[in-house]
């Protein structure tokens, strides 16, 4: 039998894994878009809304003893929804812009992931299994959604290319990742997290793609409809394949 510590809180990193990953970073996006700016709340009044969401979400996942796949993909939809607002509200209503909100949430991510290490000895997410591993795990992963609303809309607005550009662009990215994890000998966490990154934005640039005018080389989806959709799908990923916790390699 598996002894309970060699089990982490946090679920195997499978296909359905990134699938769902992906689903669950674009709801923020139409998410957290279909508040502030439909439901006219605004970037700030937002981002409060859904960092009570997110801390609660948090606390809750960190209280429980056992990995449980319908909270954690809730907490991970409460980073994703609190990232897009924070992004909006500091690259435009601050007015710090795409390319200044991307390195400051980049060096905060950074520092993140250095002060976990520093502190753990490793940010292997197979090693989330502690209150405080858990707590360096939650704080790099919004950071990580916050810097890929960033990201994206600096991609899709700033650089130029598109929401289809953005599209093309990450998932390539992506694709590297996958072909470096299956063709080398890379460290599978920096490829994890490498990957983890990547699919913030690439969520952002789907659901601005979803959502945005035609005009605007978007669908003009209704926001509310999209992240219906999107919850539809991420519920039946969780309610009809298993999922399992990563397990420890030590």
């Amino acid at each position: 039998m598996t002894k309970p510590d060699t089990l982490s809180k946090v679920p195997a990193v499978t296909l359905l894994f990134w699938i769902l990953k992906i689903l669950a970073t674009t709801l923020g996006e139409t998410g957290g878009d279909a508040v502030s700016m439909s439901l006219h709340l605004g970037y700030l009044l937002s981002t409060g809304i859904f960092a009570i969401l997110f801390t609660v979400a948090v606390v809750a996942q960190i209280s429980v003893r056992n990995f449980h796949p319908l909270l954690y993909w809730l907490t991970i939809v409460a980073t994703t929804t609190v990232g897009t607002t924070l992004a909006d509200f500091a690259d435009r209503s601050l007015g710090i812009g795409y390319a200044g909100g991307t390195a400051i949430l980049l060096t905060l991510l950074l520092a993140s992931l250095g002060l976990w290490y520093r502190t753990l000895g490793t940010v292997a997410v197979d090693t989330v299994s502690t209150p405080r591993a858990e707590a360096f795990y939650w704080i790099t992963i919004m950071f990580s959604q916050t810097l890929g609303t960033a990201l994206g809309d600096w991609t899709a607005d700033s650089a130029g290319l598109g929401y289809r550009g953005g599209i093309i662009l990450f998932g390539s990215l992506l694709a590297l990742l996958a072909t470096a994890y299956y063709w080398t000998k890379l460290s599978r966490t920096a490829l994890f997290w490498a990957a983890f990154i990547l699919t913030r934005p690439l969520g952002a640039v789907v659901g601005d793609f979803l959502d945005k005018p035609i005009a605007d080389h978007g669908l003009n989806l209704s926001r509310f409809t999209a992240s219906a959709v999107l919850t539809g799908l991420i519920l039946a990923g969780i309610l009809f394949f298993k999922q399992s916790p990563a397990r420890r390699s030590h």
